[in-house]
């Protein structure tokens, strides 16, 4: 008898697990190989994919490599000069907190849709993704220019500064977003008369990020971490509730 969590998941049978754990270290072991993670960020990214994949399938799967395709290139771009202004990434990649942050709402969500088999979870977990795109890439091609525009006031701080945006850096995030809302889509994760809402989800999760970035952020009270996290968080919780 199948363990009533794996009711709804996709890996419901024990071929589909091996085939989930096997797509998985081939992709932790990649995103390591290109420095897209350290040691502890690829055990964590692993452990995220296991969850999605298995939960959710490869419609998730194909997201979430979206989501590190899109986050990888956005780091790299203009890496030198990121070097130069102190906020470039670290050289062997996010770290284990760094990628829960990004991916542990994501990875939650898919294993109460395979709970519940409520669809709702998945438009969730999707908007956990979209937004982890949306804010990761406006942040690294923000970056790439000198200033940016703290949100709450709107003066010009140094590139780099919790809560700072650019024009530029907002539109390439939300581009972002947006693609890794249609493959999800596209691939079947959600329904694509739902495809606007990861899109609207993200960005206002990304919005969340960059006000607590400029305020509890700036003043000590949380980290990057847990502002990202809260970010993601708020998209998924704002698409579970439109879609449910």
């Amino acid at each position: 008898m199948l363990n009533p969590l794996l009711i709804h998941a996709w890996a419901s049978s024990p071929e589909r697990l091996a085939i989930a754990g096997a797509v998985t270290l081939g992709f932790a072991a990649l995103a390591r190989a290109l420095r897209g993670v350290s040691r502890s960020g690829m055990l964590a990214g692993g452990c995220a994919c296991f969850l999605l994949f298995a939960s959710a399938g490869p419609a998730a799967f194909a997201a979430l490599t979206a989501l590190f395709v899109l986050t990888w290139a956005a780091t790299r771009l203009g890496f030198r000069r990121k070097q130069e202004l102190g906020v470039a990434e670290r050289g062997d990649g996010r770290n284990a907190w760094q990628v829960l942050a990004n991916l542990g709402v994501a990875a939650l969500a898919s294993v109460f849709f395979s709970a519940t088999g409520n669809w709702a979870w998945l438009v969730a977990a999707s908007a956990g993704l979209a937004e982890a795109a949306t804010d990761t890439v406006a942040s690294e091609i923000g970056q790439t220019h000198p200033t940016a525009r703290l949100i709450t006031t709107w003066e010009t701080v140094p590139a780099g500064t919790d809560g700072g945006v650019t024009p530029l850096g907002t539109a390439a995030g939300a581009f972002a977003g947006l693609l890794v809302a249609v493959i999800s889509a596209g691939a079947g994760m959600i329904p694509r008369a739902h495809l606007w809402i990861p899109v609207a989800a993200g960005f206002a999760g990304m919005v969340i990020d960059s006000l607590l970035g400029a305020t509890v952020q700036r003043r000590g009270w949380l980290n990057n971490e847990a502002v990202n996290l809260m970010g993601t968080l708020t998209a998924a919780g704002f698409a579970f509730l439109i879609a449910k």
